[in-house]
């Protein structure tokens, strides 16, 4: 069941991530076709001053490209901060299981401590038994 939801997050996470990347190419695209094609070839009925042309079309390509950088860089960034957000959780879940298998392992260890003198007591007392009744058939 695990495994099923792991693969269906991945499925959705490589559709975001392809949906993304096709925005990005397709943002590329058009500053290339549209904002830097301008640039290299001058419009029909161009200003008076070339660079007032030139200033205003680079300043709105910046502002496109910033526009376009700004929302692929905020989708990763979030993806991001969901991957630090998960793993942080991880590790305070494996801090918390290592504490407990540590009370487990102290548990048993005492355990096995009782156990052994337990044990000890048990066979003193059957090798005292053993040399009374010794004692008693000799005797």
């Amino acid at each position: 069941m695990t495994a099923i939801l792991s693969e269906k997050i991945e499925s959705i996470e490589e559709d975001s991530n392809l949906t993304a990347v096709s925005e990005v190419e397709a943002g590329i695209r058009d500053f290339v076709r549209n904002d830097v094609a301008y640039l290299r070839r001058p419009a029909a009925g161009a200003p008076a001053s070339p660079d007032t042309g030139l200033e205003s079309s680079t300043e709105a390509t910046a502002n496109n490209l910033n526009s376009l950088i700004q929302r692929v860089a905020g989708s990763s960034l979030a993806e991001i901060e969901n991957l630090i957000s998960e793993l942080e959780s991880l590790r305070d879940l494996l801090h918390a299981e290592g504490q407990r298998v540590q009370r487990e392992i102290s548990g048993y260890a005492q355990l096995s401590q009782a156990a052994m003198k337990s044990t000890r007591m048990i066979a003193d007392n059957v090798s005292q038994w053993k040399r009374a009744a010794d004692g008693l058939r000799h005797g």
